[in-house]
């Protein structure tokens, strides 16, 4: 990401000025306001046509719960353009948002960055994927847990005796690196180096993040080879033998998987790490944030710990983290929402402004309620839905409710540091505003 698209912003008042007859250039604040103009949008009898911040190419946007889960499950919208049936005119948004974020970057590094797995469709998806799901499995991820709450433990402890931290970058960051690659098989002696990868790639001010993209990608490729050498029970190991060994001469897993090509392999792992990291620490940080800014739901958790079963998903439910997915594409002219989609046309969906929609939550959905109940299933879609459903989300809920745990409930005097509007946000292209530092008295 070019470090011009990483502003430090302050917030300001969103203003709407939605019309159906020509696109809403978003802005970063309207992206992340959870009422603001999608409460508009989702009055509007049709799609809106909207730009996203940073680019210039007009989507489809979805905004109601009902839509926004039916667009995820629905074949003739596709992730991958070039797979739309005659070919598809027009600009694309994708497209424009990976040049935007990896301008300049090397070619034979940014070709892993495009094997991210939201971007494929149908059985080349599938075939993607289905190692991951038989590796991350339910018993690898309760396996973790007395590992998570150790280190989580150990974190703040070290951080308590200084009185005051960067909660995402000395505790979330560290946490949710250290957990992904005990999962993934990262050695314990190379993890402080993936974390700096990370954070330059994924969350610096973008000076050095092709460095990060190099460092990381370099990194995964020997550690490939030393696990085909020497396999060990990780997810790494379970990958090689799952996905089968192109290197080998071999075409099938060992469960019958078409072999990944290295290419491939490696971008599944890195896409494991970067993903492991980054939205889960950047969520922690904003969930913790979003409990100080509502001191009475803070104080209710505190009072009846029991209630952390509820405040996880309400809090995931919240924030949402990706707030607006990646773009989908036409295969053909059909009605959709209300609204004539045209063959290649591009449409996206707004999870924060489903996660808020009140036909789904009632009045205030935009009110922090750590007592919700949600009815079967995650009750929202945070991790999306359909067959790109997040892989890690098990994961995710896990680490949440250690964190909250060790930070909130057995820790009472755990307070912002500094003012609420003395806190630094930044915002990247297509997206909304992220904190860059969560400065707080333990």
């Amino acid at each position: 990401m070019k470090a011009a698209a990483r502003k430090i912003c302050g917030m300001t008042s969103p203003h709407s000025t939605a019309t159906t007859t020509a696109p809403v250039h978003l802005t970063p604040e309207l992206v992340e306001d959870p009422v603001g103009a999608y409460a508009e949008f989702r009055a509007q009898d049709q799609l809106p046509q909207v730009v996203l911040p940073g680019l210039t190419t007009p989507v489809r946007l979805v905004t109601r719960y009902a839509d926004v889960k039916a667009a995820l499950a629905e074949p003739r919208l596709i992730r991958d353009r070039s797979k739309v049936p005659g070919g598809a005119g027009g600009g694309d948004p994708q497209a424009e948002l990976v040049e935007a974020a990896f301008e300049g970057f090397p070619a034979e590094y940014a070709k892993y960055v495009a094997g991210h797995l939201a971007l494929f469709d149908g059985e080349d998806h599938a075939r993607r994927r289905a190692p991951l799901t038989r590796a991350f499995t339910a018993r690898r991820i309760a396996a973790l847990r007395s590992f998570v709450e150790r280190t989580a433990e150990d974190l703040i402890r070290g951080l308590t005796e200084k009185g005051e931290a960067d909660l995402l970058g000395e505790f979330a960051y560290p946490l949710t690196t250290v957990v992904i690659c005990e999962l993934v098989g990262v050695d314990e002696a190379d993890r402080g180096r993936v974390c700096d990868w990370i954070r330059d790639f994924a969350y610096g001010d973008g000076s050095r993040m092709a460095d990060g993209l190099v460092g990381i990608v370099d990194y995964v490729k020997e550690l490939i080879a030393r696990r085909r050498a020497e396999p060990t029970d990780d997810l790494i190991s379970a990958l090689i033998e799952g996905g089968g060994d192109s290197k080998g001469g071999d075409s099938k897993g060992s469960d019958g998987d078409e072999a990944f090509t290295e290419d491939e392999l490696v971008s599944v792992v890195f896409l494991l790490i970067s993903t492991g990291i980054t939205p889960p620490a950047l969520f922690l940080a904003h969930a913790l944030l979003a409990l100080f800014d509502h001191p009475d739901q803070l104080a209710q958790l505190r009072a009846e710990p029991e209630l952390l079963g509820r405040a996880v998903p309400e809090l995931l439910r919240y924030v949402t983290l990706v707030r607006i997915g990646a773009s989908m594409y036409a295969t053909e002219d059909f009605e959709f929402a209300g609204t004539a989609l045209r063959k290649g046309e591009p449409v996206t969906v707004a999870l924060l402004a489903a996660n808020h929609d009140p036909r789904e939550y009632g009045e205030a959905p935009e009110r922090l309620d750590i007592t919700r109940e949600f009815g079967r299933g995650d009750g929202h879609l945070a991790f999306g839905h359909g067959a790109h459903y997040c892989l890690g989300a098990a994961l995710g809920r896990l680490v949440a409710s250690v964190v909250f745990d060790q930070v909130l409930i057995r820790r009472p005097g755990a307070a912002l540091a500094v003012r609420r509007d003395e806190l630094e946000f930044g915002h990247w292209p297509a997206d909304g505003f992220h904190l860059l530092r969560l400065p707080v008295r333990l």
